[in-house]
């Protein structure tokens, strides 16, 4: 049974020839990249790498990142994920501030870097080959000890690293998988980053079932769609943004050959109903699952395909292995029907952010259950929970909009904007306001066709009055071409909001 990260490459499933990762023209069979992980390793080896040193990789979608995400584990490293879009003082303070020794990277990244990484004393900076180097000595090192840092948004504006154990990555992986039914025969469509724990999750996922993994950086929608028949993708794991782009702007989504796709995923925030209904429409021999979590705790819970239709907007039950619960704002567990803050409680829980310990309290508390229980996460999120157990995302608590008194969420005003059918993206934020205390400001991304293209902001405004609450109704919409996105995928709500205060 795999304790570390790199042992996943040992399991039985991954047989010599067997291919384990398709990028492009390129392919790479699981000797190849267990020989390649071994060279690598030996290089940081060389290099003097300790167990426990923080190796950052900054390296776009590609083998080379797959053989180094294992490398650094295999050395007795701790993997430090950059994504690679990220600008070079962005990157200078995930380096700096993890403290990472080496750098891996792609040497058009390094040179985009320019004089960013100046001051930074005793760091190494390699390319990814690995060739001609001796073995890396076996380092022990415990599942519980440091595996990855992936960084985060964080409330002061620069990220913040999550640590993950290898315990926490190998539990992710064997219950996603169980849960998902996931097997050898998989040939798995990578386009998150890996950067980002969904999008690592899926590599994972392929290496332990000894399954195919397909990379793709993409522009346009139409690229996955053909990178799904042209492989014969078996599943795909997306944000609500690539659903948006594959149901409004990938007209090959109606026309190619999809029937290899058995299995679609969500995760990073929920899916408009509109774009769910059409992607039900376009793949009706696919299911679709719904999920919900979190970095600092990864997964937290699942809506199996069956309950979309009887349970629209949920974000599903528990998944395996895992305790989830809701507590009032009198600490106590909420009754069905009752609003209250998400917590988790399970294998995935990690180990906090790293040198955080303020930030990593407020998070890892102790079970409000039962203090001795020991620690658990502290989502943030407000959710309900109904009586058999599945979960309604409400809103973050910090993302709350507090307008003439009352609070509002976000979320609740985004499925009402969705629902006139004018716009295929929306988000909601509150502006200062001396009356109000802050007013609601609605930024969307006109639907282009379809019934609901044509209304003016008035009559959108007017269907939202009908079916919300005045103090909910956003005081104005604004059309944009498009809306601006994390690393991750997902809407930048941070960016929305100081573009508007500028």
């Amino acid at each position: 049974m795999p304790v570390l990260l790199h042992d996943l490459l040992d399991g039985p499933a991954c047989a010599g020839a067997r291919t384990a990762i398709v990028h492009g023209e390129e392919t790479l069979s699981y000797a190849g990249l267990r020989a390649r992980v071994e060279a690598l390793a030996g290089r940081l080896a060389a290099l003097g790498l300790a167990a426990g040193d923080r190796v950052a990789i900054l390296m776009p979608k590609s083998i080379p990142e797959c053989v180094a995400l294992f490398a650094v584990s295999r050395a007795g490293g701790v993997g430090v994920p950059v994504h690679p879009s990220l600008k070079a003082l962005q990157v200078r303070h995930i380096i700096a501030d993890s403290g990472a020794r080496v750098l891996i990277a792609e040497p058009s990244l390094r040179a985009g870097l320019g004089e960013a990484l100046d001051g930074l004393d005793g760091l190494l900076v390699v390319d990814g080959t690995s060739d001609g180097t001796e073995p890396a000595p076996q380092v022990e090192r415990a599942g519980e000890s440091l595996a990855m840092i992936l960084y985060t948004s964080g409330s002061t504006g620069l990220p913040k690293g999550v640590m993950l154990s290898h315990a926490n990555l190998l539990a992710g992986t064997r219950i996603v998988r169980g849960y998902l039914g996931l097997g050898p025969d998989e040939r798995i469509l990578s386009v998150l980053p890996f950067s980002f724990d969904y999008g690592l999750n899926q590599l994972l996922t392929a290496v332990e079932q000894g399954a195919v993994c397909v990379l793709l950086e993409f522009r346009f929608g139409d690229e996955v769609v053909r990178a799904i028949e042209r492989h014969r993708i078996t599943v795909l794991a997306g944000v609500p943004t690539l659903w948006t782009l594959l149901t409004r702007a990938a007209p090959a989504l109606r026309t190619a050959d999809l029937s290899s796709l058995r299995l679609v995923t969500n995760s990073g925030g929920a899916v408009p109903l509109p774009t769910l209904q059409a992607l039900r429409a376009a793949l009706p021999g696919t299911d679709i699952v719904l999920m919900y979590g979190l970095t600092e705790a990864f997964r937290s819970t699942w809506l199996p395909p069956g309950e979309l239709d009887r349970r629209p907007g949920s974000i599903g039950r528990a998944i395996p292995e895992t305790e989830i619960f809701a507590v009032n704002e009198r600490g106590e567990r909420t009754k069905p029907g009752e609003p209250g803050i998400l917590f988790h409680a399970g294998p995935t829980v990690s180990m906090g952010y790293w040198n955080r310990p303020e930030e990593t309290a407020r998070v890892l508390v102790p079970d409000p259950r039962d203090p001795g229980r020991g620690l658990v996460c502290r989502s943030g999120d407000r959710v309900v929970e109904d009586a058999e157990g599945y979960f309604t995302f409400l809103g973050r608590e910090d993302a709350m909009i507090k307008s003439q008194g009352f609070r509002v969420s976000p979320t609740e005003v985004e499925a009402a904007l969705m629902a006139t059918g004018a716009f295929r993206q929306a988000a909601v934020i509150g502006l200062p306001d001396p009356s109000l205390g802050a007013r609601i400001h609605a930024v969307a991304v006109p639907a282009g066709d379809g019934e609901g293209a044509a209304l003016s902001d008035g009559e959108v405004l007017a269907q939202m009055r009908r079916a919300l609450a005045p103090h909910m109704v956003p005081r104005a919409v604004e059309r944009v071409e498009s809306l601006p996105l994390t690393p991750n995928g997902k809407v930048d709500y941070k960016r929305l909001a100081a573009e508007r205060l500028s």
